[in-house]
């Protein structure tokens, strides 16, 4: 009985471990589109070996790939226009509490699911934003309105010391 598949597959977890840990280990949500293409690339890739199909040229393809992904964060780095073009730029969704139907046409995003990100976010109404996006990572950046941002440490002192103004001026 042929037992070298159990080799490969030891093989493929120590190889594939090393691989995206230098790949790198954000969560699938703020993966570019680039390196989620890569991830699930070299899923499949890995396998292969146990089909007898050459492990180290598995091996060899996966780390070209990873060398492929570093080459054009680099190079987004370099060139502001390439990194437009590969990872696209935040939608604003949300201008002074009114949804931007165009844009939420265009990210695809209804208007139950923006709701209930913002919930997720402690938004329970749209009225209270002042504006939001959603970013390239698939997150929601947003600002809220004035009135509706919560006290602050030192909206809370001041609002201390005018009291204690109040009270002195009284007596």
């Amino acid at each position: 009985m042929q037992l070298d598949f159990v080799w490969k597959a030891v093989l493929i977890i120590i190889m594939g471990t090393l691989l995206l840990r230098i790949a790198g280990r954000n969560s699938i949500s703020k993966l570019t589109v680039s390196e989620l293409v890569l991830m699930s690339t070299i899923g499949p890739l890995l396998s292969r070996p146990i089909e007898n199909k050459g492990i180290w040229t598995s091996f060899g393809v996966a780390s070209i790939l990873i060398l492929t992904v570093f080459v054009f964060q680099f190079l987004k780095l370099k060139f502001d226009s390439l990194e437009l073009l590969l990872t696209g730029k935040s939608t604003i969704i949300i201008e002074d509490g009114i949804l931007n139907m165009k844009n939420m046409k265009k990210t695809r995003l209804t208007t139950e699911n923006l709701k209930m990100r913002l919930h997720q976010l402690g938004i329970t109404s749209i009225n209270d934003v002042a504006w939001a996006s959603l970013e390239v990572n698939g997150q929601i950046g947003y600002k809220l309105k004035p009135n509706s941002q919560p006290a602050t440490k030192q909206d809370i002192q001041n609002l201390v010391r005018l009291i204690e103004t109040k009270i002195l001026e009284s007596k």
